[in-house]
């Protein structure tokens, strides 16, 4: 196996959180549902929605950033052993299969007001 592409990304969530509420489907064209909540129903917080989408900029990276992904593409969830991880479609898949992508690594994180994701591209 080899390191086709790393990707990185941070993302300050009040501002993330403004951001969704002044513009409305924002939510709706960066996230699938089963992104927007969480298994009780309720509504995923800003800074997990913040991390998720730094997530997906991350993943665009590693994928040389090339245009026309689609945000709801690229899904982020996390395992019940609390292990993020990322299932991918459509427009992303085919850019990862176009690389050689067999598996991918994701690291989640929020503090201090700044969510980051760290994505591996690895083939």
């Amino acid at each position: 196996m080899s390191i086709i592409g790393v990707g990185i990304d941070v993302a300050e969530i009040a501002r993330f959180a403004a951001s969704l509420e002044r513009t409305p489907g924002m939510a709706q064209r960066l996230f699938l549902d089963s992104e927007l909540l969480l298994p009780s129903g309720e509504r995923r917080g800003p800074a997990s929605l913040a991390a998720r989408f730094a997530a997906k900029e991350a993943l665009a990276k590693a994928l040389g950033a090339p245009a026309g992904l689609h945000w709801t593409d690229a899904e982020v969830y996390v395992e019940d052993s609390g292990q993020p991880r990322l299932k991918v479609t459509g427009t992303v898949a085919a850019r990862a299969a176009e690389l050689g992508v067999r598996s991918w690594h994701v690291s989640l994180s929020h503090d201090a007001g700044v969510a980051s994701a760290v994505v591996v591209a690895e083939g």
